[in-house]
């Protein structure tokens, strides 16, 4: 289990996404505006007047001072995000900034607008106060409110957005580690078939039993290496297949020919590590170990297409009882390849014409 740790240190570090972009908001805010100031100068111009820079300095005052507010706003919501399941209690935390913000935007657009007046010489003149204060928040609080839904749905959106890419690396963790497990069972299964093929020889022949765990040890270490990363490139993974193929052509000495075919095309690819380790030893154990005679193993990769990989096994010795369950190493690489691709990835075990079987296993390749 050691090999799950880094996985799960490793991927709370990883930043969650950032609300999105603001480009898109400050459009549609300058939108508005400019159809609000369109609206009034128009109303303006039908009253018969000309003088444009009333309507432009009543709404631009608003623009300014409402711009100020939403700004505000957006930089206090971060703080409620922890309430957006919870809506009622969102809006209410929102509303009440309401209680200070209006009345201190109705104060800024007047003082900018008797400012304005006073600089050209004239009086800005409005209803009373009271009245003035009613109105210019009602619509003020009109405005909040529809902002701050907008707001809302864009902070809830990013939140879903970051729960959902939280569960999905939830849900890749649980795979990664499952697929690091599983790599993990194949080791000691791999060793304890290896060191049976070892002690078959070690009475008749000390010599070449010595020469063959010399082999095992150098395979073993390779082996280690590659069972702490669930996907490897077929170049790593026929460096150990050729390792484990000296130890067979040693023990069989005179009667195995084992070749391994594979295209160039394929090296880079990734593959499940000891992906064809199991496949080899089902052709030994069933095939080779138990028939009389000249035996061939052939290991061969090709891209079927750009975006699938097919490797094999063939031997020309054994039968294949399809009927029979599948053992350790097979079994074990089924799961293995669920796992990691579902239906995309599959084994199929299969009896030559003439006899012998042959193993074939498809692989999804990403990016292909």
């Amino acid at each position: 289990m050691m090999s799950v740790v880094p996985l799960l240190t490793g991927s709370a570090q990883q930043p969650l996404p950032q609300p999105p972009r603001r480009a898109p908001l400050l459009a549609g805010w300058a939108l508005f505006w400019l159809l609000m100031v369109t609206i009034a100068v128009q109303a303006h111009l039908q009253e018969g007047y000309t003088d444009l820079w009333r309507p432009l300095l009543w709404e631009g005052s608003s623009c300014a001072m409402a711009t100020a507010c939403a700004a505000f706003l957006w930089r206090w919501v971060p703080r409620a995000d922890g309430h957006l399941a919870h809506p009622l209690r969102w809006f209410r935390l929102a509303l009440l900034q309401l209680l200070w913000m209006a009345p201190l935007f109705v104060a800024a657009i007047y003082a900018v607008r008797h400012g304005v007046y006073a600089l050209v010489g004239e009086v800005y003149r409005h209803p009373p106060w009271t009245q003035v204060l009613l109105h210019e928040s009602l619509r003020f609080g009109l405005f909040y409110a529809l902002f701050a839904a907008v707001v809302f749905g864009v902070r809830a959106h990013a939140a879903l957005q970051a729960e959902g890419l939280r569960a999905e690396r939830a849900l890749t963790l649980a795979r990664e580690a499952q697929l690091a497990q599983l790599a993990q069972q194949m080791q000691p299964h791999f060793l304890f078939n290896a060191l049976n093929t070892i002690a078959e020889v070690v009475h008749a022949d000390a010599a070449q039993a010595e020469s063959l765990l010399l082999r095992l040890s150098a395979l073993l270490r390779a082996a280690t290496e590659l069972t702490r990363r669930p996907l490897v490139p077929l170049a790593d993974e026929l460096a150990l297949v050729e390792g484990y193929a000296a130890i067979m052509r040693e023990r069989f000495a005179g009667r195995l020919v084992l070749t391994i075919d594979a295209d160039p095309a394929t090296a880079t690819v990734e593959v499940p590590s000891l992906c064809l380790q199991p496949l080899l030893e089902n052709a030994f154990v069933h095939g080779v170990e138990r028939c009389a005679g000249p035996a061939e193993v052939r290991v061969s990769a090709r891209l079927v297409t750009p975006a699938e990989l097919e490797l094999q096994v063939r031997c020309n010795l054994g039968t294949v009882n399809l009927s029979a369950p599948d053992g350790v190493g097979l079994g074990t690489l089924r799961e293995r390849l669920a796992a990691a691709r579902g239906a995309a990835a599959w084994l199929v075990l299969d009896a030559q014409p003439g006899g012998g079987s042959v193993a074939t296993l498809r692989w999804p390749v990403r990016g292909g």
